[in-house]
């Protein structure tokens, strides 16, 4: 059981992605990470899910609050392991194997293994690589030197996990309503106030905080972050204190506490008046780990329905001898790979603007594919796994089989970092602000005439729904703010079709044959063009290249 090597299109794309001396090192540490995720991560993922989530020591044996965060063995197993092999480090410093620093594809490649196991474990993974981005960016040289190495620590120094607190009672994504103060004492601040929903509390070694400092403005514009160390160099905790861990549906490994600070000691990141600014950009490297944990239980939820319609027998067959399993295994298989694509490919422009390489144009296009992104791959984990219930039957709902929390842990992936209307909302800011949209289209169009040698059926679908596009577009500039609210997902979710069908379409002008029917497959599921090519029962007659694999022509073997 490797979840990397059992992924043969995913190895070919990162080939793609990286040049061969990243990848020959990238595929190697990948097939043992690969392995120690489908195997012993995975155990610790079950029982922590069931009898080992995390608890909190309110009080020690004298009455004092000690607000301490209970996880069992294998879960801290899981921490030293994952962090040693550079998920977070090895994006901001060298790989002494390489002599030569990692990236975030490679990162993110980590990120997709790990959430093929649980999200639950990936969650801190993104809170310390958007705190170790903070820091980086933004903080002083004394702040670097004094937190850095421990947040990139790959096992040479105390691991310190990172944090990002924003939400209050009063704000949740009302952020400009948060009311937490910070007053000045000796060169640096005292906060007091508390944070509803703060993930990875009690197991972070600094958290980064908004707050409000006195005389500051209402509003966004009046917040500052911060970097809040959780414990003084003694020991005891800083001036913090947890309520009580939040119960919650799935990711239960995380532990999500309502924090609260009295007169916590702080230090200023970067301009005080720019601090939603800052916790922005981190919001959008979270948005992003997001689409690619969505990516990871995609891939579980896919693989284990392929495994039990290979294992099931029903009616004197096999599952997957049946026409209409063999439907839903190769449309899944097709928006799993077309997605996975999609975001993977889109990550070399995110890697220039997270390292100040991009133009304007390019910083916008980011901002506008994260929020596309992270809605649609959002909305298909939970989807996948449903359909993997579904695929297995009365088994899928039993949580002997991993099948329920796939859905539990992707329900929350819709909420993490913006919802689907609060990031139709960011698309409507982005054209309104920026004119995201004419980007959108002229980088679209652009990439639609580099396929032109493809048949005109295909590419003509997909120019026709660019005009559609367009014509939303225009409407929505004269349109009241109501209409243009409502009108705001639909036109996230016409973008993000085209965004992926384009992919399609430069996948299959490979001129490779399995390629070339994994397009035909996608745009007829994307536009619902019922036989668009006039061939009854597609995806059926295709389940044997694009499911089993026409390279290896060998059937699915079952665990």
């Amino acid at each position: 059981m490797n979840f990397y090597k059992e992924d043969v299109h995913f190895q070919e794309l990162l080939k793609e992605l990286l040049d061969p001396a990243f990848f020959e090192f990238a595929n190697q540490e990948l097939t043992i990470f690969g392995e120690k995720c489908a195997t012993d991560i995975d155990s610790r993922a079950r029982f922590t899910d069931k009898e080992g989530q995390p608890r909190l020591n309110k009080y020690d044996a004298y009455g004092e609050d000690i607000s301490e965060v209970w996880v069992n063995e294998g879960y801290r197993r899981t921490v030293e392991e994952t962090y040693n092999t550079g998920i977070v480090g090895y994006v901001h410093k060298e790989i002494p194997a390489l002599g030569e620093k990692g990236n975030y594809i490679y990162s993110y490649a980590q990120g997709y293994l790990l959430s093929q196991t649980e999200p639950g474990f990936y969650c801190p993974v993104t809170l310390s690589m958007a705190t170790a981005y903070l820091l980086i960016q933004y903080a002083s040289d004394e702040m670097k030197e004094r937190f850095l190495p421990h947040v990139l620590s790959t096992g040479e120094v105390p691991l310190y996990e990172g944090a990002t607190f924003l939400t209050e009672r009063q704000g949740g994504s009302d952020v400009g309503a948060n009311e937490t103060k910070a007053v000045e004492e000796g060169g640096h601040f005292k906060l007091s106030g508390e944070k509803y929903f703060a993930s990875n509390a009690g197991m972070c070694g600094v958290a980064m905080v908004l707050a409000r400092k006195e005389g500051a403005p209402s509003g966004t514009k009046g917040l500052t972050l911060f970097a809040v160390p959780w414990r003084n160099q003694d020991g005891s905790l800083n001036g913090i204190r947890i309520r009580r861990l939040k119960d919650k549906l799935g990711v239960r490994a995380v532990p999500s506490a309502e924090v609260e600070f009295d007169g916590a000691d702080a230090f200023v990141v970067g301009d005080p008046t720019k601090g939603f600014y800052y916790m922005m950009e981190a919001l959008n490297l979270s948005r992003v780990c997001n689409a690619v944990a969505s990516l990871g239980i995609m891939r579980r939820a896919y693989h284990e329905a392929k495994e039990y319609a290979f294992r099931r027998d029903a009616f004197g067959s096999k599952l997957a001898d049946y026409p209409m399993v063999k439907d839903t295994l190769t449309s899944l298989a097709v928006k799993l790979e077309m997605e996975t694509r999609t975001v993977f490919t889109y990550l070399p422009l995110f890697e220039r603007v997270m390292n100040n390489q991009a133009n304007q144009n390019e910083t916008i296009l980011n901002r506008l594919y994260i929020a596309l992104l992270k809605k649609e791959t959002a909305e298909q984990a939970i989807h996948f796994s449903h359909e993997a219930i579904e695929l297995h039957g009365g088994n899928g709902y039993i949580e002997d089989f991993v099948t329920p929390r796939l859905l539990r842990d992707a329900q929350v992936l819709t909420v993490w970092e913006g919802t689907a209307n609060i990031l139709g909302l960011e698309v409507l800011r982005l054209i309104e602000k920026y004119k995201a949209d004419e980007l959108f289209l002229e980088e679209m169009t652009q990439r639609l005439r580099g396929v032109a040698h493809l048949p005109s059926e295909w590419t003509n679908l997909v120019e026709n729904k660019l005009i559609q596009l367009q014509n939303l577009s225009k409407s929505l500039r004269t349109a009241s703010n109501d209409h243009k609210t409502f009108h705001s997902k639909k036109a996230a979710e016409l973008m993000v079709k085209i965004f992926e069908s384009i992919v399609a379409l430069e996948q299959g002008a490979s001129g490779d044959r399995r390629a070339i029917k994994v397009m035909e497959v996608f745009l007829e599921e994307t536009w619902k063009s019922a036989y668009l090519f006039n061939e009854e029962m597609r995806t059926v007659n295709y389940f044997d290249e694009i499911v089993l694999d026409a390279k290896s022509e060998k059937p699915v073997t079952a665990r």
